[in-house]
């Protein structure tokens, strides 16, 4: 049966949310940075905006809607949960299985406070989506998929036997937040900065939600063992 210990609840504080909090810092210093004393990098990633903007056609229109539409709020934590569920269902192993949901969490957590502390202009654009409230820097479509999809990446190498599928599921993980951030580029939501924020905020999270199982286990398995 599932129990969660006093000493997992320790150990996510220890080792998830107290470098998350260090993470939320130094991406609070980028983005203070950027809309401050570097804000003339806005004149060159200007240009990158300028440049979706005039390439937009009929064709990459549709395609790119789909891809930022995996980065929306309920599709990542749709798919979170299913995820979850299979995990869960194929090990018992409840630990490894909430992974992806620690991971996504710890994103969205940063992510809401980075934006009340910085505050970024969304670029200068002709919007293709209704912007959120909350502001540009960093994008939180591309965090919370690199979150989740990055999550699945390291549990899809450590633990699919198979290679042919292994390597499947680890190019579609990879492959599928990049796609989000450049649809975010495409229909004027974010700047490169943002982006790039996003992703290291979700590719870390991921990290830290791991690296959490990986050392509740190695402590558990002494213990297992006596039993």
């Amino acid at each position: 049966m599932a129990r969660i210990h006093r000493q997992d609840v320790s150990d996510l504080l220890v080792r998830a949310v107290a470098p998350g909090v260090v993470l939320f810092a130094v991406l609070a210093g980028v983005g203070l940075l950027l809309n401050g004393p570097l804000d003339a990098v806005d004149d060159a990633e200007d240009k990158v905006t300028d440049a979706f903007n005039r390439n937009r056609t009929d064709f990459w229109d549709p395609i790119s809607w789909v891809c930022s539409r995996f980065g929306n709020t309920e599709v990542v934590i749709g798919v979170c949960l299913i995820a979850v569920a299979i995990i869960w269902w194929r090990t018992r192993e409840w630990r490894w299985s909430v992974v992806p949901l620690i991971a996504i969490s710890l994103q969205a957590t940063i992510f809401l406070f980075l934006t009340l502390v910085v505050g970024r202009q969304r670029p200068p654009a002709i919007p293709m989506d209704a912007s959120p409230p909350t502001s540009s820097y960093p994008s939180g479509h591309t965090g919370a998929s690199t979150a989740l999809y990055f999550s699945l990446l390291l549990m899809a190498a450590a633990r699919i036997e198979r290679p042919w599928l292994r390597r499947l599921l680890m190019t579609a993980c990879a492959v599928i937040p990049f796609l989000v951030g450049i649809a975010r580029l495409y229909r004027g939501a974010h700047h490169i900065s943002d982006v790039l924020a996003g992703m290291v905020n979700g590719v870390v999270c991921a990290v830290l939600a791991y690296q959490w199982y990986r050392h509740r286990a190695r402590a558990e398995a002494p213990q297992l063992k006596r039993a």
